[in-house]
């Protein structure tokens, strides 16, 4: 499988990139480490406005709950085909995409896979580099616990076994809370348990196969700083913290917790509020006759 990818005339020119762009970061920080977390954190700002989109459609897909719950208790079960018709109709006359939340992960995707092989390719450059607890002094003299892992990796081309718990905690979040939550209850199950295999499967390769220490470093990262930005949007759009669990589907979200809102445009905004003002001033005209 490494060599199907690593030969990939797609892949090649990420990996060949990502690795130019590491070796540039690396020359001002001197750290590879930090470089790694740089360039995810630059790859995160980059991707911001794709990663906003999907979230706006997250909400736009929790505003149309109610809708799509009256939908389901009136067809799904008597007429499942007219239930999927109905749906989709509705979609299209809101403008909703169920699939929007997709897009993002498939365009970040290749250059998830070409950090690895741009880490695995250039191994050796991880052998003498430290990035706070791995490589520190005291690992040094460290032996390794299972599978050649460490507790505590010696370098970061090393397998690190705490940073591969703090990545598969950050990937439970992630799976949680940055996917698009289901329409449909059983799919909404099938996430949840997916959310929680997922990273535990996860750690076992990890574990098992050995991964660089860097490379795990980066996928941290990447999940910290998307996690970053989802909570950022929940406040700036006043959202409740279920308009993003994945836990349960958007049907089964209780009324009360449903997601406001979004703010309209400034010009919708602008034009209700002299509507507004307007009306009230007509009403004092009439008070006052």
């Amino acid at each position: 499988m490494h060599f199907i990818f690593a030969t990939n005339a797609f892949l090649d020119p990420i990996v060949n990139g990502i690795t130019a762009i590491l070796d540039a970061i690396n020359s001002v920080v001197h750290s590879r480490g930090w470089s790694l977390v740089i360039f995810a954190l630059g790859f995160k700002l980059i991707s911001w406005p794709l990663n906003t989109k999907q979230f706006m459609s997250m909400i736009k897909m929790q505003k149309l709950a109610p809708q799509m719950k009256a939908l389901q208790n009136k067809y799904s079960k008597s007429d499942p085909q007219r239930y999927q018709k109905e749906t989709m109709e509705l979609y299209k006359r809101e403008g909703a995409n169920p699939l929007a939340g997709c897009w993002p992960m498939l365009v970040q995707y290749p250059i998830i896979i070409s950090v690895y092989y741009a880490v695995w390719s250039h191994k050796s450059l991880y052998a003498n580099e430290h990035w706070l607890w791995v490589g520190a002094p005291f690992t040094q003299h460290v032996a390794p616990l299972l599978w050649k892992a460490y507790l505590f990796a010696p370098n970061l081309a090393a397998a690190d076994i705490v940073l591969l718990l703090l990545y598969a905690i950050s990937m439970y979040f992630y799976s949680r809370y940055a996917t698009m939550p289901s329409a449909d209850p059983q799919q909404a199950q099938t996430q949840k348990l997916m959310a929680i295999f997922s990273p535990l499967m996860l750690g076992f390769l990890g574990l098992r196969y050995n991964w660089p220490s860097a490379m795990v470093l980066y996928w941290f990262s990447y999940n910290l700083f998307t996690m970053g930005q989802q909570f950022y949007l929940l406040g700036k759009y006043h959202q409740p913290l279920s308009a993003l669990d994945d836990f349960h589907a958007i049907t089964d979200v209780p009324a009360d917790a449903q997601t406001k809102a979004l703010p309209k445009a400034n010009g919708e905004v602008a034009g209700q509020q002299r509507g507004g003002s307007r009306r009230n001033k007509k009403k004092k005209r009439g008070a006052r006759r």
